[in-house]
């Protein structure tokens, strides 16, 4: 049984940004959204010798080609193992199919999800739209209005967890 969080009318606390009271949705999720994107940055900057090593580090490792990599298609046991293997979770990502929907329904999709991951290994492409999550922003401790007390959360798809999988 799948129950809906009830939906309230308040906002909750409001985000202090710059001393100013931010408290309508659409406010919040684009300062969350920028706050979250630049985070990388402002780590990088400081810390640059790290970032400088770690990048020489991956340059040194990557300056030879790899040797030939022999695929052979997968097969739906081999999905299907896969995809059984994930944990009973009712989160999903944007596409609101959690994985309990997708194993419960495997019997009638394990074909398709096959035929997906082969295509896509053949390609040697993964598909955009899996590429895709959604990101939520999860209090830790402190001040609800101080945006530095939350971290993000990405929910990606049960597709994507079940293929990524495989290509893994």
């Amino acid at each position: 049984m799948i129950r809906k969080k009830k939906q309230s009318n308040d906002n909750g606390p409001p985000l202090n940004i710059d001393g100013k009271a931010h408290q309508d949705y659409q406010s919040i999720a684009n300062i969350f959204n920028n706050y979250f994107t630049n985070i990388t940055d402002k780590v990088s900057e400081n810390n640059p010798v790290n970032t400088i090593l770690a990048l020489n580090s991956l340059y040194k490792a990557f300056m030879w080609p790899f040797p030939h990599i022999k695929l052979t298609p997968v097969t739906t046991k081999e999905v299907s193992e896969i995809i059984k293997s994930l944990k009973w979770k009712n989160s999903h990502g944007y596409d609101e199919i959690p994985v309990r929907t997708l194993k419960i329904s495997l019997p009638f999709i394990i074909s398709p999800l096959t035929h997906i991951c082969n295509k896509s290994l053949c390609a040697g492409t993964f598909p955009t739209q899996l590429k895709y999550s959604q990101i939520n922003p999860i209090f830790k401790k402190g001040s609800k209005t101080d945006l530095s007390n939350y971290r993000p959360i990405s929910l990606l798809t049960s597709f994507f967890k079940g293929l990524g999988k495989n290509h893994l």
